[in-house]
């Protein structure tokens, strides 16, 4: 029982959380993203809370962001095969590597002797992502990747050649990242 599973366990913490991010919104850009999503049942879940909260705050009188963009993780095999369907339910998606890795290989990454098992290149994981990025783009919204592979420089070309938008790494790697790209950019 863990992320977006919690939440609709418990909506009242996520309403709490959707009120304050409404609010925030007023004062600076911002987006909401449901982690470790497996159904379309779920995102519509996830938007009759929206929608009761954003009532709340109408009631309350209480000024908010009405259009602040909602994307989901793709990091399990189910949200990744039914991408076509839930793209066209949010604004974008996020493609958390380490754990689709994880339950895509049936390897528990935190379990020592299981990391030799966890191949975050094999080719079924990068089917998925490759899957995942044209059914966001034929539903006309972003994807990016973050986990260990967006800042796996060896998977720069592939990810852009899939049609990846958006590379989410640590502050040390932004610039080599660029310049890689740059050094792609120079050579075509």
């Amino acid at each position: 029982m863990r992320a977006v599973r919690i939440c609709l366990e418990k909506p009242a913490l996520l309403k709490t959380q959707l009120r304050a991010l409404y609010r925030a919104g007023m004062y600076g850009r911002l987006s909401i993203m449901y982690p470790m999503i497996t159904s379309t049942q779920e995102i519509r879940e996830l938007r009759c809370m929206e929608k009761e909260v954003k009532e709340e705050l109408v009631r309350e009188g209480i000024p908010f962001k009405e259009d602040i963009p909602t994307g989901i993780m793709i990091e399990t095999p189910a949200a990744a095969v039914i991408s076509d369907e839930l793209a066209g339910l949010v604004d974008f998606f996020s493609v958390g590597t380490n754990d689709l890795t994880q339950y895509t290989l049936a390897v528990d990454r935190c379990r020592p002797g299981m990391k030799k098992f966890a191949d975050p290149h094999h080719r079924a994981v990068m089917r998925l992502i490759e899957y995942t990025a044209n059914n966001a783009h034929k539903a006309g919204i972003w994807i990016g990747i973050c986990g260990e592979l967006a800042a796996d420089m060896s998977l720069t070309e592939k990810f852009i050649g899939m049609g990846i938008d958006e590379l989410s790494v640590p502050p040390s790697l932004v610039l080599p990242l660029r310049e890689r790209i740059r050094a792609m950019n120079l050579s075509k």
